[in-house]
């Protein structure tokens, strides 16, 4: 996943060195990096929200898994999931946030430079995230 992140970034790089002042076209190569970064991490939100219902499921039904899971520690897996359900929201919350704020019709190189840094952070986010969900759900 950080590989392309990365890749992302070189190519951009070599691109702006050959461009010879054009910032359109480094504007365009940077734009459609952020986008499809973005367009990769996108459809995880339906699964943090379904996990996140899953999650409520769990939480409200913890006395009856007790009894079919004796060795389960309920303080443990309340604090554990009330965790993970944050994490989801967060990391929902932050690819809404970013959406609002971003602006495709901007022009300046820098601007998407940083745009382009931020969306890959987010991805590193979503993939954590995405994980920790996994393996914390695939006992339930």
């Amino acid at each position: 996943m950080n590989k392309i992140a990365f890749l992302a970034i070189a190519s951009l790089a070599i691109a702006a060195c050959g461009t010879n002042g054009n910032g359109a076209t480094t504007v365009k190569a940077l734009q459609d990096s952020t986008i499809k970064i973005h367009d990769e991490i996108m459809p995880q939100i339906a699964h943090f929200d379904r996990d996140a219902v899953k999650i409520d499921s769990i939480l409200a039904n913890l006395k009856t898994i007790k009894t079919a899971r004796m060795d389960l520690d309920t303080i443990a897996t309340r604090k554990e999931l009330s965790v993970l359900k944050a994490n989801l929201e967060s990391a929902t919350d932050h690819m809404m946030d970013w959406m609002k704020g971003y602006n495709p019709d901007s022009t300046d190189v820098k601007y998407f430079e940083t745009e382009l840094q931020k969306v890959s952070d987010m991805k590193k986010i979503f993939d954590n995230v995405s994980k920790e969900s996994e393996g914390k759900l695939k006992n339930f």
